[in-house]
């Protein structure tokens, strides 16, 4: 595959590249909070595991999951790319365009996941586990629900706003950089094989989230947000998927007044909403479908002829 910005560095290389980086963003990311914990809060550091689910400290973990999120996903990404390609934002998807029906596809093809990813969560909920087990499963649940309680503090509809961009958008627009315009694609390009890396790199992007309960709804979301980044070669509207999803959650906790995201985590799914869900199948299957027929696909300027040749219509951006 011939790529005539590439700087040399084979996509082979570049997948565990971003992945040293974003490990690195990661440790950069928990240096960083200690000052913004004190500063803010006044308290010393080793106060800041007992207080994650004080709401009195949302504030501070706003803003220490906002720089753990720019530098442990976004940054090194971006950086990844810069190494590899001379145009790094043309690489990872940002330039490429989009039309506004396959937007509306892309909402359609979310809201649908909604009700499939909480059958995913049921069968996930009854997957039988040794009594050790299933206690340290679930206490990594409670303080993972610990935190978000304490940053999804909103009290009035500014407040909700934010929550949209800190605990919506935010996330969205960095980890679809790392996962899906990072790890999914450069591992594409090296095995040529989508399938097998969309697999893969959802399973990562599930398992980072360290929730076992969450598992498979999350490395169903991860399936559905590689196929769309796939077949339309732009992560903005993975980005917008990943958004849409996480700003339903958000408003769910804002306009239904919850008490705690415990009690909404732990509140069963109705056998109903399951076959719902896995009904829901064939119409997430079909709209997928038609997103890829009228996307032209990822970039071609990174293909060699043979490659152009070889691809649908359909798939060529002309």
């Amino acid at each position: 595959m011939y790529d005539s910005n590439s700087k040399g560095i084979s996509y082979t290389a570049g997948f565990f590249i971003i992945i040293g980086f974003a490990i690195a963003g990661l440790f950069i990311g928990t240096l960083l909070s200690i000052p913004i914990w004190t500063s803010m809060t006044g308290k010393g550091i080793l106060d800041m595991k007992d207080q994650l689910g004080n709401p009195a400290y949302s504030n501070a973990f706003k803003i220490i999951q906002s720089v753990s999120t720019l530098f442990g996903f976004f940054i090194p990404a971006i950086v990844t790319a810069a190494l590899l390609n001379r145009k790094p934002y043309s690489l990872l998807g940002f330039t490429k365009r989009f039309q506004w029906k396959q937007a509306g596809l892309v909402i359609a093809i979310m809201f649908l996941a909604l009700f499939l990813s909480a059958s995913f969560g049921y069968l996930n909920q009854h997957i039988p586990l040794s009594p050790s087990l299933k206690l340290r499963f679930q206490k990594l649940e409670d303080e993972y629900n610990s935190q978000v309680y304490a940053i999804m503090q909103l009290r009035g509809f500014g407040d909700y706003l934010l929550g949209l961009i800190i605990m919506a958008f935010l996330p969205a627009l960095c980890e679809e950089t790392l996962f899906r315009g990072g790890l999914q694609n450069f591992l594409t390009r090296s095995t040529r094989n989508p399938w097998l890396s969309i697999l893969i790199v959802s399973i990562l992007f599930s398992a980072v989230h360290f929730s076992f309960y969450g598992f498979l709804p999350r490395v169903f979301l991860g399936i559905v947000l590689g196929l769309i980044y796939y077949y339309t070669g732009s992560l903005w509207l993975s980005i917008l998927a990943h958004f849409a999803n996480n700003a339903i959650a958000v408003s769910q906790f804002y306009f239904s007044n919850s008490p705690s995201i415990k009690q909404m985590a732990q509140q069963d799914t109705p056998l109903s909403f399951v076959y719902l869900g896995f009904l829901s199948i064939p119409f997430i299957i079909a709209l997928l479908i038609v997103l890829k027929r009228i996307s032209p696909g990822q970039e071609t300027e990174n293909l060699s002829i043979d490659d152009v040749r070889n691809k649908a219509p359909w798939e060529i951006d002309n």
